[in-house]
Protein backbone atom coordinates (compact mmCIF):
# COMPACT_ATOMS: atom_id res chain seq x y z
CA UNK A 1 0.00 0.00 0.00
CA UNK A 2 1.19 3.47 -0.86
CA UNK A 3 -0.01 6.07 1.64
CA UNK A 4 0.37 9.78 2.19
CA UNK A 5 0.23 12.04 5.22
CA UNK A 6 -0.01 15.65 4.09
CA UNK A 7 -0.27 18.45 6.61
CA UNK A 8 -0.32 22.18 7.21
CA UNK A 9 0.92 23.60 10.47
CA UNK A 10 1.32 27.15 11.66
CA UNK A 11 2.34 26.76 15.30
CA UNK A 12 3.74 23.23 15.28
CA UNK A 13 0.72 21.67 17.02
CA UNK A 14 -0.69 20.22 13.83
CA UNK A 15 2.74 18.98 12.76
CA UNK A 16 2.99 17.09 16.07
CA UNK A 17 -0.38 15.48 15.41
CA UNK A 18 0.67 14.57 11.87
CA UNK A 19 3.86 12.98 13.21
CA UNK A 20 1.89 10.89 15.74
CA UNK A 21 -0.37 9.57 12.98
CA UNK A 22 2.64 8.98 10.74
CA UNK A 23 4.42 6.95 13.42
CA UNK A 24 1.33 4.76 13.86
CA UNK A 25 0.92 4.20 10.13
CA UNK A 26 4.62 3.43 9.67
CA UNK A 27 4.15 0.28 11.74
CA UNK A 28 1.98 -1.26 9.02
CA UNK A 29 2.57 0.78 5.85
CA UNK A 30 5.89 0.23 4.09
CA UNK A 31 5.48 2.98 1.48
CA UNK A 32 4.48 6.12 3.36
CA UNK A 33 5.14 9.69 2.28
CA UNK A 34 5.05 12.48 4.88
CA UNK A 35 4.81 15.91 3.28
CA UNK A 36 4.11 19.52 4.23
CA UNK A 37 1.38 20.94 2.00
CA UNK A 38 3.82 23.46 0.52
CA UNK A 39 5.91 20.57 -0.84
CA UNK A 40 3.05 18.51 -2.27
CA UNK A 41 1.71 18.51 -5.83
CA UNK A 42 -1.97 17.60 -6.04
CA UNK A 43 -1.43 15.82 -9.37
CA UNK A 44 0.22 13.01 -7.39
CA UNK A 45 -2.93 12.13 -5.41
CA UNK A 46 -3.96 9.32 -7.76
CA UNK A 47 -0.70 7.49 -6.99
CA UNK A 48 -1.87 6.75 -3.43
CA UNK A 49 -4.31 4.21 -1.99
CA UNK A 50 -4.64 6.14 1.27
CA UNK A 51 -4.31 9.80 2.17
CA UNK A 52 -4.37 11.39 5.61
CA UNK A 53 -4.90 15.13 5.70
CA UNK A 54 -3.90 16.94 8.87
CA UNK A 55 -4.79 20.60 9.18
CA UNK A 56 -5.30 23.41 11.60
CA UNK A 57 -8.33 25.68 11.46
CA UNK A 58 -8.03 29.30 10.48
CA UNK A 59 -10.24 32.23 11.50
CA UNK A 60 -13.74 31.19 12.44
CA UNK A 61 -13.67 27.56 11.36
CA UNK A 62 -12.07 28.06 7.96
CA UNK A 63 -9.77 25.82 5.93
CA UNK A 64 -6.31 27.46 5.91
CA UNK A 65 -5.41 29.13 2.63
CA UNK A 66 -2.50 26.78 1.93
CA UNK A 67 -4.89 23.78 2.07
CA UNK A 68 -7.41 25.20 -0.42
CA UNK A 69 -5.64 23.83 -3.50
CA UNK A 70 -5.63 20.32 -2.03
CA UNK A 71 -9.31 20.68 -1.11
CA UNK A 72 -10.21 21.73 -4.66
CA UNK A 73 -8.01 19.06 -6.24
CA UNK A 74 -9.80 16.30 -4.35
CA UNK A 75 -13.15 17.74 -5.38
CA UNK A 76 -12.15 17.79 -9.05
CA UNK A 77 -10.14 14.59 -9.50
CA UNK A 78 -11.64 11.11 -9.86
CA UNK A 79 -10.54 9.77 -6.46
CA UNK A 80 -13.56 7.69 -5.45
CA UNK A 81 -11.39 4.70 -4.45
CA UNK A 82 -8.91 6.77 -2.40
CA UNK A 83 -9.20 5.97 1.32
CA UNK A 84 -8.96 9.17 3.33
CA UNK A 85 -8.77 10.35 6.88
CA UNK A 86 -8.92 13.90 8.19
CA UNK A 87 -7.40 15.10 11.44
CA UNK A 88 -6.79 18.50 12.87
CA UNK A 89 -6.07 20.73 15.78
CA UNK A 90 -8.10 23.63 17.04
CA UNK A 91 -8.97 25.80 19.98
CA UNK A 92 -12.32 25.34 21.71
CA UNK A 93 -12.32 29.04 22.59
CA UNK A 94 -13.51 29.69 19.04
CA UNK A 95 -17.19 29.20 18.23
CA UNK A 96 -16.45 26.66 15.51
CA UNK A 97 -13.95 24.13 16.92
CA UNK A 98 -11.82 22.46 14.21
CA UNK A 99 -14.06 23.79 11.47
CA UNK A 100 -11.52 22.90 8.78
CA UNK A 101 -11.77 19.24 9.82
CA UNK A 102 -15.56 19.38 9.42
CA UNK A 103 -15.31 21.06 6.01
CA UNK A 104 -12.80 18.48 4.76
CA UNK A 105 -14.88 15.65 6.29
CA UNK A 106 -17.99 16.64 4.38
CA UNK A 107 -16.11 16.97 1.07
CA UNK A 108 -14.08 13.77 1.55
CA UNK A 109 -17.24 11.82 2.37
CA UNK A 110 -18.66 12.75 -1.03
CA UNK A 111 -15.53 12.35 -3.18
CA UNK A 112 -13.45 9.59 -1.52
CA UNK A 113 -13.72 6.60 0.84
CA UNK A 114 -13.58 8.59 4.07
CA UNK A 115 -12.67 6.28 6.93
CA UNK A 116 -12.00 8.38 10.02
CA UNK A 117 -11.79 11.86 11.52
CA UNK A 118 -9.97 13.20 14.57
CA UNK A 119 -10.04 16.54 16.35
CA UNK A 120 -7.43 17.53 18.93
CA UNK A 121 -7.55 20.51 21.30
CA UNK A 122 -4.46 22.69 20.67
CA UNK A 123 -1.43 20.36 20.87
CA UNK A 124 -1.55 16.55 21.14
CA UNK A 125 -1.41 15.16 24.68
CA UNK A 126 -0.42 11.70 25.91
CA UNK A 127 -4.05 10.56 25.66
CA UNK A 128 -4.14 11.53 21.99
CA UNK A 129 -1.56 8.84 21.16
CA UNK A 130 -4.26 6.20 21.69
CA UNK A 131 -6.62 8.15 19.42
CA UNK A 132 -3.92 8.32 16.74
CA UNK A 133 -3.41 4.54 16.98
CA UNK A 134 -7.13 3.99 16.49
CA UNK A 135 -7.12 6.51 13.63
CA UNK A 136 -4.39 4.51 11.87
CA UNK A 137 -6.22 1.23 12.52
CA UNK A 138 -9.40 2.61 10.95
CA UNK A 139 -7.44 3.75 7.90
CA UNK A 140 -5.91 0.31 7.42
CA UNK A 141 -9.26 -1.44 7.94
CA UNK A 142 -10.84 0.72 5.24
CA UNK A 143 -7.97 0.13 2.79
CA UNK A 144 -8.33 -3.62 3.36
CA UNK A 145 -12.09 -3.36 2.86
CA UNK A 146 -11.71 -1.40 -0.39
CA UNK A 147 -8.96 -3.72 -1.64
CA UNK A 148 -11.09 -6.81 -0.94
CA UNK A 149 -13.93 -5.40 -3.05
CA UNK A 150 -11.68 -4.65 -6.04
Amino acid sequence: MKALVVYASRTGNTEQLAMLIKSELEQVVSDLDFVRIEDFHEDLLSAYQACVIVTYTWGNGDVPEEMNSLYKAIEQQPLSSLVTGIAGTGDQCYPYFCGAVDQFRDMLYVHTKLSVTLKVELSPQQSDAVKCRKFAEKMIEKVNEVTAVC
